[in-house]
């Protein structure tokens, strides 16, 4: 897989605790210091920083950052300090409980996730909202909509990789019969299929659905439904289709047209930087003509915010993985020696020069 982020060398726990906590000394903080370590580290090195913080200081270590930090600034390093599945369970709950239902989002999270991990994800959610998410999920969405995403969160899905050809075709003419080829949408079989079957499976089906019509199956989907769910099942056959594209297009959607949805930019970057971010670079680069990083710097210069903070983002996500620098022993002993020597010296940058 292709990951932008690894366990540091020579990792140390407790040395890890005494920067943060010297890096937290003073009037305000010392952002470098925080970056040079969050980043560098992998989620279980952070939890194990976090575990040596509390033993040390008495302190929760993420309450710690949230009082020093503010903005994108904070949410892009509780989201690296924030155990995976918590962190997703958090983002369900956001994408819910919001103003208005974030369905991308949910799609996004149901759709790229095993049936394992949608189960963690479901069990953290109710241990953190006393609220089952299937039952936050049908409250808060309706027809359609609330019962493909009840399809998703039952985590149902064939994972085998072995597809049958026959079986493909069978399934293409059910979900002909129950849309384009008669009146009416019998969404309960799109639902069926498309939350149950493999995705590799899937696939096949797709192909035969092609077979038999002359046009792709986002073509029926477009053909017998609309709004929300037209849109939600869209997305879902992307992400059935290609995981790695359609993480891609979400993150050029996040940053396409007026404003940044940094919730999505910071979630899919610090969700995918112990995965497969580097595969999605990849293929960000060919299909938009730049590079992710690049992209990011020209959203954020275009931004015109008055002061450093889209610089200080655009430094974090640099540092997850975007532009790969290969870091050795003496770079995090040296990482480490910096912040005190920085401290001493008060340097506190916060001007864009230098940054990229």
């Amino acid at each position: 897989m292709g990951k932008t982020v690894f366990p540091a060398a020579d990792f140390d726990a407790v040395e890890d605790a005494k920067a943060l906590k010297e890096a937290f000394k003073g009037f305000g903080s010392d952002e470098e210091a925080i970056i040079n370590i969050i980043t560098k580290r992998s989620n279980s090195q952070r939890l194990k920083i976090a575990q040596e913080f509390k033993t040390m200081y008495g302190k929760d270590l993420i309450k710690e950052l949230k009082s020093e930090l503010r903005g994108n600034f904070e949410d892009v390093i509780i989201a690296l300090m924030t155990n995976p599945v918590e962190f997703q369970a958090k983002q369900m709950h956001k994408a819910i409980s919001g103003l208005g239902t974030d369905e991308p989002t949910i799609v996004e999270i149901l759709g790229v996730h095993t049936n394992e991990e949608i189960i963690a994800i479901r069990d953290e959610y109710e241990g953190l909202y006393q609220s089952s998410l299937e039952s936050d999920l049908k409250g808060d969405t309706s027809g359609t909509v609330k019962r493909l995403f009840v399809a998703l969160v039952t985590a149902h899905r064939d994972e085998s990789e072995s597809t049958d050809q026959e079986a493909a075709y069978k399934d293409a003419q059910t979900l002909l019969r129950a849309g384009e080829l008669f009146h009416g949408t019998d969404e309960s079989t799109f639902n069926a299929i498309l939350c149950q079957r493999s995705r590799a499976q899937l696939r096949v089906i797709f192909s035969e659905y092609e077979n038999l019509t002359g046009h792709n199956f986002e073509t029926a989907i477009d053909n017998e439904f609309s709004g929300t769910a037209k849109d939600s099942l869209i997305d879902l056959v992307k992400c059935i289709r290609n995981k790695i594209d359609y993480m891609a297009e979400r993150l050029y959607k996040s940053m396409e047209g007026m404003g940044t949805d940094d919730r999505t930019l910071i979630r899919l970057i610090v969700s995918r930087s112990e995965t497969d971010l580097q595969e999605i670079k990849q293929v960000f680069e060919e299909k938009y003509g730049k590079s992710l990083a690049d992209f990011i710097q020209v959203v954020n210069a275009n931004e015109n915010l008055p002061d450093f903070k889209r610089a200080t983002l655009w430094k974090i996500l640099k540092k997850l993985g975007l532009v790969w620098v290969k870091r050795n022993r003496e770079s995090v002993l040296m990482e480490r020696q910096d912040i005190v020597l920085r401290r001493h010296l008060g340097k506190r940058k916060h001007s864009l020069n230098g940054l990229i």
